[in-house]
């Protein structure tokens, strides 16, 4: 299967000039191209198939106009056209009903926060001994080891995000590497008050990162919305607030990332519902559910089951799991979200309404768990006929009867 490796870049002065020309030449032959198939669609011509634009690349770059864009590495060039093709194939494929729908291919601005080129193995790209990037025409690049690469990878990307750090990205092709059999399954319920409940009984309280970064993140939003639009104090206040959500979303990933790998390693199989993130995200708890991202931890949990040899199992976002009884499989119809524990009508279990929530994920996915995870506790049970009522004159047990034992 194949991964991507990030790491953080440093490159010097004369690097990220040569970085914003590539940026640049790279944006600018999109544009170009997308132009021509604009063109071409409104004049009610065929569609210009990629080779054909690959030639007109080649014929502008020897042009007074485009000529600059020999400066760059043409793979580069020809990894932008590639692109292009993506992005139509994306939304073609979108209007079939392959794939969710995505509008149409956009042009690309020069104002763009986000910048990024890539670069194939024909490229002629390397990692040197000295551990730096060589790119062509850019130069060898100082790079962040967090850790090393598993095998030799194919393609790097170059990144400048929003807060203008520099990143490299590689594509490696990876063999399974299957981890000992457990015999740990596991119900995962996302919520927000907690961000995990397991199956198990355990609460994952939620970090609540930009909660916790609202006060800051207002402060540096007051400072950019006071400065001078196309000032120079302006642009250097809005990458202080990018840096600022850049801290947050790094600080939810790790903790995805940890969470995630935790649970892969410690069970055999692991079941999540499949909720529906876009329509939550409709609600007044828009910012909440985007703060959790449930969608990153999944997908995180569904490439890492992928990658140990561990079964990762979604089941339907109509399941009632909330609704039915982990004890004893009656449903008792749906209940407002204020109501946090409820008793079984049936067998009068009292019951943790997350936790059983979870339980029932686990068994809609058809992992065989015990529903003691759910903290049931017997409620009041109806006495016995001969036991109801009022008797005059004691009853006398005796000490053989079962029950409590005559004193």
């Amino acid at each position: 299967m194949q991964l991507r490796y990030g790491f953080r870049l440093y490159p010097n002065s004369s690097q990220r000039s040569a970085l914003a020309r590539a940026f640049g030449c790279a944006r600018v032959v999109y544009n170009d191209a997308l132009r021509v198939r604009e063109d071409a669609r409104a004049a009610g011509l065929p569609f210009v198939p990629p080779g054909e634009l690959s030639k007109r690349l080649t014929v502008s770059k020897k042009t007074p106009e485009r000529g600059w864009l020999a400066k760059v590495s043409s793979v580069v060039l020809q990894q932008s056209l590639r692109d292009l093709d993506t992005a139509y194939k994306d939304f073609f494929e979108g209007l079939k009903g392959k794939r969710p729908k995505t509008g149409p291919p956009r042009f690309k601005s020069r104002k763009d926060t986000r910048q990024s080129v890539r670069f194939t193995a024909n490229a002629g790209w390397k990692i040197t001994a000295g551990g730096k990037l060589r790119l062509p025409k850019v130069g060898d690049l100082a790079v962040k080891w967090s850790r090393s690469l598993p095998s030799v990878p194919s393609t790097v990307t170059v990144v400048k995000d929003s807060a203008g750090r520099y990143f490299a990205s590689f594509v490696v092709e990876t063999d399974p590497e299957a981890l000992p059999a457990t015999d740990g399954v596991l119900g995962i319920d996302l919520g927000l008050t907690h961000f995990a409940i397991l199956s198990d009984g355990t609460k994952i309280d939620s970090p609540r990162f930009l909660r916790r970064a609202e006060k800051k993140l207002k402060k540096a939003q007051q400072d950019l919305s006071r400065k001078a639009k196309g000032s120079k104090n302006r642009a250097k206040a809005r990458i202080k607030v990018a840096r600022a959500h850049a801290r947050t979303a790094d600080a939810r990933r790790e903790f995805h990332h940890q969470l995630s790998t935790r649970l892969i390693r410690e069970n055999q199989a692991v079941a999540v519902e499949d909720l529906s993130v876009k329509g939550l995200a409709r609600t007044r708890m828009a910012k909440s559910v985007h703060d959790a991202g449930w969608s990153a931890f999944t997908a995180m949990l569904e490439y890492k089951a992928a990658l140990y040899g561990r079964t990762f199992i979604r089941i339907g976002r109509f399941e009632p799991t909330s609704q039915v009884c982990s004890h004893c499989g009656v449903k008792d119809g749906p209940k407002p979200l204020h109501v946090r524990t409820w008793t079984c009508g049936a067998c009068g279990a009292v019951l943790d309404r997350d936790i059983n929530a979870a339980v029932n994920v686990a068994k809609a996915a058809g992992l065989a768990v015990s529903a003691c995870g759910a903290r049931v506790r017997p409620g009041l049970v109806p006495a016995q006929r001969e036991e109801t009522g009022t008797h005059p004159t004691a009853i006398r047990t005796s000490g053989s009867q079962a029950g409590i034992s005559v004193l």
